[in-house]
């Protein structure tokens, strides 16, 4: 609020300083416009003078020069002055200079301009700034995880739609939170539980071990069935690992899709809009194919989503020099396809850059945590869709399957 108050004064200042100059550049024009009918006279003076004669169209401001023969020289409504020429008066008519006028309507327009910027700067102050000053602090007390900050409702038009949006923003985070508790209390109760189903066979391998190194079982038969049963406990210890490596890898994160119809160039509009003034920047060239256009089956936002993985990924493993973006359609589905050039991924590798914090042998100086192919495959599936990659001379491709509507 200080802030504005000081631009405020700061712009009032400049206004009126403006104004105070504009004036002193008017009276000044004013004045040596007013003083141009004298000169005309003296030159037209010198002319009778000289010649006994005159032309009037040589003086623009004059209007009339009339002499003492009716007696009424010094009789006239309009503007004139008396000038003595070859032994004679003659009263010479002039146009007066409307620079008073002049200046009195240039400083109603600047009166009016300052009031209308007033009015917008005192609008401004109610409808913009304090309304954002309520809202200042809400986003700091999100940032703290201070969920129950009031949010001033707003039905300003500049920020309705943006208090709606914090409020949605609270709630989102709310909501989030309550899912990772839950989450994590379901976590903690399957290692428990898991925990505990591992204790039974895992102590049935350790008596059954033991009984062994002591030789316990003297016949073969007992001691083949013995290390049997450790096998079959191992098997039931390995079967619990994987179900706690399962719960780790793919419960971290929740997907939400919302699946709809979607036209694929407004898809693509925004990716262009996204992408090509950065890649222009960086002079990677970025190529978008002809393609036809169709509506497809899928959660828009989510697709979009899964795009900009894949040029984000081609800007940072690629070496710079092209990304293009095909189209094919094949049985009911619309291929779309990223591109890249300088691949250095090896073709072993490929089955495994879909898993959860994977990272090829190229990624060892660019930053990330190998989540971007693994959420593009959870949400193409969610979609109803594929996506799948391969190398062919030197380029990386990925490409996503996407069902048309």
């Amino acid at each position: 609020m200080r802030a504005f108050r000081r631009l405020c004064i700061a712009v009032i200042t400049v206004f009126l300083l403006l104004t105070a100059v504009l004036n002193l550049f008017l009276v000044g024009v004013k004045n040596r416009n007013e003083g141009i009918y004298r000169v005309e006279a003296k030159r037209l003076a010198d002319e009778i003078a000289e010649t006994g004669s005159y032309e009037l169209e040589k003086y623009p401001h004059i209007t009339g020069v009339f002499t003492d023969d009716d007696g009424k020289l010094y009789i006239s409504d309009e503007h004139y002055l008396i000038i003595e020429a070859g032994g004679m008066l003659y009263r010479v008519e002039y146009t007066a200079g409307n620079g008073q006028h002049s200046i009195a309507a240039v400083n109603g327009v600047l009166g009016a301009l300052f009031l209308l910027m007033i009015g917008l700067l005192y609008y401004i102050r109610g409808h913009i700034i304090v309304p954002f000053g309520r809202l200042n602090n809400v986003p700091q007390e999100l940032a703290r995880g201070n969920l129950a900050v009031p949010i001033p409702e707003e039905k300003s038009r500049f920020f309705g739609k943006f208090t709606w949006g914090v409020s949605l923003l609270r709630e989102s985070i709310e909501d989030s939170r309550k899912k990772e508790i839950a989450m994590q209390r379901d976590k903690k109760l399957l290692l428990l539980s898991l925990s505990h189903d591992i204790k039974t066979p895992l102590s049935a391998i350790k008596l059954g071990a033991r009984a062994l190194a002591r030789g316990l079982y003297k016949n073969e038969g007992k001691r083949r069935a013995a290390a049997e049963s450790i096998n079959t406990r191992a098997d039931e210890i390995e079967r619990f690992i994987s179900e706690i490596t399962k719960a780790a890898s793919e419960d971290f994160m929740n997907f939400e899709v919302t699946q709809g119809e979607a036209f694929l160039s407004v898809i693509i509009t925004r990716i262009d809009a996204r992408y090509a003034p950065q890649l222009a920047m960086s002079k990677t060239e970025f190529v978008i194919q002809k393609y036809d256009d169709c509506i497809l089956s899928c959660d828009p936002d989510r697709l979009a989503e899964c795009l900009q993985n894949l040029i984000e990924n081609a800007i940072k493993y690629g070496d710079g020099r092209r990304i293009e973006i095909s189209f094919d359609k094949m049985d009911g589905c619309e291929l779309i396809t990223v591109s890249n050039t300088g691949c250095t991924l090896e073709v072993k590798e490929l089955p495994q850059i879909f898993e959860s914090f994977h990272r090829g042998n190229n990624a060892d100086r660019v930053q990330g945590n190998g989540l971007g192919l693994f959420i593009c495959r959870r949400l193409m599936g969610l979609m109803n869709g594929e996506v799948y990659a391969e190398i062919r001379a030197g380029c990386f491709y990925i490409t996503l399957v996407v069902k048309m509507a």
